[in-house]
């Protein structure tokens, strides 16, 4: 969430006005993040989050939107995209796409505890579920095809050692996803970035997941990955933490239990998991775009990551939950 594009109160309050949202008062910018141009927009009525799309197109961005609605619609906390007197939620600001959505209460909770991770693990899956009849398809845009054209780019970058472990984890996870346990595994659209700071708790209540801006149709296990990857690590280390991973995977699957497949393959998915997001963390740090505010996220910590769930696969036995 950086500021690529500089937006006045005077160029955004027309936008406020067709959606009926009150006086615009004041834009500030989030910094946090790297895709969109974010901003806090305060109204006479409320608080709402302005979001610019500086790489997502006019053609992408409905499957995002009508997802949040979707969801929003049937009882899953996330923000609801505010629409015009048409029924629109897909605008043009500056020359790019744009949409405003509810502000959510609360704030992120940056140093989560079982609790946090128990209503993580739940809402998850509530919302794997509650998504199985939304009516658009779209592939996880940052999906294996994406690791596979984008580790090219990062190789000159990389020393000795970096480049044989990203050789070797392309490698594995292709030839896992060619296997049948992977084609078995369950799909449906994925929030697929759920970190800690994607979501908001009001002590210790979630009051909504946000930032669906790299969901897509994919497997409810690298969902579930990414955010164990994230909730439940000692982030000095990388290692899984076990309480925090069994009350987030013992809640999620009090909702939905893992299918046979997923068990199989939760090792792999967290491998996964940790790849995708050291691949992207190497391409924003080694070709980043210019932005203000923009502070990008530091690539090793991913790399990290993925050695420890190599070196120390997580099975259901060590983090024993519902059969």
């Amino acid at each position: 969430m950086a500021v690529y594009t500089e937006v006045s109160l005077e160029t955004a309050q027309p936008l406020f006005q067709r959606l009926d949202l009150g006086t615009l008062t004041q834009l500030r910018g989030i910094q946090g993040g790297i895709e969109n141009t974010n901003y806090f927009a305060t109204t006479d009525q409320g608080e709402y989050v302005l979001t610019l799309f500086e790489r997502l197109t006019h053609e992408q961005l409905p499957y995002y939107l009508y997802l949040m609605q979707h969801l929003a619609q049937r009882g899953i906390p996330v923000p609801l995209p505010a629409s015009d007197a048409d029924g629109d939620i897909l605008f043009t600001l500056c020359g790019k796409p744009v949409a405003v959505v509810e502000k959510l209460r609360g704030s992120s909770q940056l140093q989560p505890q079982p609790v946090h991770c128990t209503a993580v693990g739940s809402t998850l899956a509530r919302m794997h579920l509650v998504a199985q009849d939304f009516g658009r398809e779209q592939p996880n845009l940052r999906g294996l095809p994406w690791w596979n054209e984008t580790a090219p780019l990062v190789y000159p970058h990389l020393d000795e050692q970096q480049s044989t472990l990203l050789r070797a984890e392309l490698a594995y996870q292709n030839h896992v996803a060619a296997g049948s346990a992977f084609q078995a595994l369950p799909r449906g659209p994925i929030h697929a970035d759920l970190f800690r700071d994607n979501a908001m708790f009001d002590g210790e209540t979630l009051t909504g997941f946000f930032d669906f801006y790299f969901a897509g149709n994919d497997s409810w296990l690298f969902d579930l990955a990414v955010c164990l990857n994230d909730w439940c690590i000692d982030h000095a280390s990388g290692a899984l933490e076990l309480d925090k991973t069994r009350a987030l995977l013992d809640a999620y699957q009090t909702v939905r239990p893992l299918q046979a497949a997923e068990r199989e393959l939760l090792p792999a998915m967290l491998r996964a998991a940790a790849l995708r997001f050291w691949i992207s963390r190497l391409w924003d740090f080694h070709l980043p775009r210019e932005a203000s505010m923009l502070v990008p996220h530091d690539p090793t910590h991913f790399e990290r990551v993925l050695r420890e769930r190599i070196a120390h696969p997580l099975t259901l036995a060590d983090a024993p939950v519902l059969a």
